[in-house]
């Protein structure tokens, strides 16, 4: 690690994603100085710019780069360069055809696109090394070059040539040792699958994926992502060798191969997020929109301040139908909510929307027109409101409640749909919010972390079993925390497998319920419910929109061991116990079989904050967040994510807000 030599700009501040090769170099002083009368002090250029880097083999060209970062420079805009590894020149892919990558049909894809390159490839490896490192030579000593980003929205390397095959093989021979130790882990003797020989592994090919062995699938993607953290420590290490006081990072999204965020970042500097947040809000109440989830799982990844590297600008377009405008207030709202959860930088994407291209309907600050409009002057009234908070720099997040997350779970869950539109996310998601609309701040965490200091841990679709996860849970239980369990856990070992005990298996004793029978539920249908006569945990809200269950019924077995706070109400499984809550050494374990509508989320979450004596606020209005930063000050910020003016009443403070309005107040 390079955490004590590293020097990351100072304060909070507002960037943009430039393309200098994109336009004329005419245009660059005149798009400089408005950066900078806007207030810009972050500047991130050249991801896809490896044809301009070196237009033929071994022939660099970096002058324009050069002068881009000169002319940011001279204006006090510190920059961050990308090595240009996710998109190889078209002369690379010519003349080296193999590095292409190969998908799950078997075929090279098309060239042309971002991302089509193999990470494993040796040629691909020694061509990016050559170049990384003059990059990394050629601007060591450059001041205004702050950091590098690694490639860009990396996956995991689902990659399948003939090089990705062996690499894989060779995964699973270091892993098992033996064919018969896979075999016995993946429980091969079903449908004839043992393997007799390690060559016939293979990764999951074509659109069968889903009838091949689940314990394959799940293992491919383990493999996949050690492959993508193995290509960033390849990156970072030329980097750190030759430029040891510049940070690095990478960008990050939820895509749809997602590697392990923890192992990922472990060797780097700092968490950079692709932050797009819903423009198009929903009108039912019962979706959940707020990115404020996605910045807590960000921030979770090293339990520190994080970096956005890319932040919604405009509307969004081009391989599909563009989308509405962003609406006025959004720019500055979702920017301050970054902040709000950790964010230490905020770099929008992008300057100016392209003129050609794929992307070229994905809207940047300054439109085609090249006229600043209405976005231009949002972005400068949000840059002039960074400047009045710098006293932030230095502040961080911390709370009493934290949520789960496992790569594996995800994953496997992914692979085998439990229900229709039944997610992995829905319940982390569910319970997040529910303690978001009582003012309570949440960390999302790997589920291998300690736990202590945590209230309340919230650990949902516990799918597949981690022994020290286990361990962890039970420990902080018994310590006096509250746990919160819900369906689907203990489904799996390791392998991903089912085990043969009843549900939650591994939670069982922790619960101290069994699960004799459930049910998967279609999208749309509910199951309504009811409070228990003797529970405590009703309000207003709840009576008046009643309480219902969707995606999966479990159907718990009596017992006089553990108190039934909900029970179902209709279907074969009526009276049934729906919610339960049970003692555990000196802290209390709900579990869950169903998920519950919003509200009644929200007061079983106001149930056991009180419980643990959190401060929780009353008659906060549904898309109203308040978050706060810790540091010399405590820092608090409400934020409106609605469309719809809001009144927050927060410290006997009737606060107004316009939508999408933040209001941020130093408490002392």
């Amino acid at each position: 690690m390079a955490d004590n030599v590293v020097r990351l700009p100072k304060g909070i501040n507002i960037g943009v994603d430039y393309y200098p090769e994109h336009w004329d170099e005419a245009l660059w002083v005149k798009d400089a100085d408005m950066m900078r009368d806007a207030g810009v002090k972050l500047v991130r250029m050249g991801e896809f710019a490896w044809c301009r880097f070196e237009p033929e083999e071994g022939r660099f060209d970096f002058e324009w780069l050069d002068r881009a970062v000169r002319l940011f420079a001279e204006r006090d805009i510190y920059v961050v360069l990308c090595t240009p590894t996710n998109t190889p020149p078209q002369w690379l892919f010519e003349k080296y055809p193999e590095i292409v990558q190969v998908d799950k049909w078997g075929r090279r894809i098309q060239t042309g696109i971002r991302g089509h390159r193999c990470l494993n490839s040796p040629v691909y490896r020694e061509l990016s090394e050559k170049i990384i490192a003059y990059m990394a030579e050629r601007y060591k000593d450059e001041r205004y070059v702050v950091g590098y980003q690694i490639d860009n929205e990396l996956e995991s390397n689902h990659c399948r040539c003939d090089v990705c095959k062996s690499r894989f093989r060779e995964w699973i021979e270091k892993k098992y040792g033996t064919v018969e130790e896979i075999n016995k882990a993946y429980g091969n003797n079903v449908w004839s699958g043992e393997y007799s020989d390690f060559s016939q592994v293979m990764p999951p090919m074509n659109d069968n994926e889903k009838w091949l062995n689940p314990s394959l699938n799940l293992d491919f993607n383990r493999y996949a992502s050690d492959s993508t953290c193995d290509y960033v420590k390849f990156q970072s290490d030329i980097i750190r060798k030759i430029s040891p006081d510049k940070f690095i990072t990478t960008n990050t999204w939820l895509c749809a191969n997602m590697p392990d965020f923890y192992d990922m970042f472990e060797n780097l500097d700092i968490v950079s997020f692709d932050n797009y947040p819903a423009h198009v809000l929903p009108e039912d109440d019962e979706t959940l929109y707020s990115h404020a989830f996605h910045l807590d799982l960000m921030r979770g990844v090293k339990n520190k301040n994080f970096w956005i590297m890319e932040q919604l600008s405009g509307m969004i377009g081009s391989w599909g139908p563009m989308s509405r405008a962003i609406q006025p207030g959004m720019m500055e709202g979702y920017s301050l909510q970054a902040i709000a959860h950790g964010a230490d930088a905020v770099i929008h994407f992008r300057w100016r929307t392209a003129v050609s291209g794929a992307e070229m309907y994905w809207q940047g600050i300054i439109d085609h027109s090249n006229v600043p409009g209405r976005r231009y002057k949002e972005f400068c009234e949000l840059c002039s409101k960074v400047r009045e908070i710098q006293e932030l720099d230095g502040t961080v997040c911390r709370n009493r409640i934290a949520i789960l997350y496992s790569s594996d779970n995800e994953y496997a869950f992914k692979n085998q749909h439990q229900a229709e539109e039944m997610h992995y996310f829905e319940q982390m998601k569910q319970w997040h919010d529910a303690f978001i609309c009582l003012g309570l701040g949440v960390d999302i965490i790997s589920q291998k972390e300690k736990l202590n200091g945590y209230r309340i841990i919230v650990a949902p679709t516990m799918f597949v079993e981690n022994k020290e996860t286990v361990s962890n849970i039970y420990d902080a239980a018994a310590k006096g925390a509250t746990v919160i369990l819900t369906n689907r856990s203990g489904e799996r070992d390791y392998n991903n497998k089912c085990i043969m005990k009843q549900l939650p298996v591994a939670y069982s004793e922790l619960t101290g319920i069994k699960v004799s029978e459930y049910e998967a539920l279609p999208d749309g249908m509910q199951v309504l419910l009811k409070f228990s006569e003797e529970t405590d945990i009703r309000s207003e809200c709840a009576l008046k929109s009643g309480l219902f269950g969707k995606r999966w019924c479990d159907i718990i077995e009596e017992n006089d061991k553990v108190e039934v706070l909900a029970r179902y109400d209709e279907q074969f499984y009526k009276g049934a116990p729906a919610v339960t809550r049970n003692k555990y050494g000196n802290g209390e374990v709900y579990y869950f079989g169903t998920m519950l509508n919003r509200d009644g989320s929200i007061d079983f979450a106001r149930q056991m904050a009180v419980s643990q004596g959190l401060d929780i606020i009353e008659g906060l209005e549904k898309g109203v967040e308040v978050t706060y930063r810790y540091g010399d000050k405590t820092w608090r910020f409400i934020f409106n994510n609605t469309q719809k003016e809001q009144k927050a009443i927060v410290d006997e403070e009737e606060i107004v807000l316009k939508p999408f309005e933040m209001n941020i107040t130093s408490l002392h």
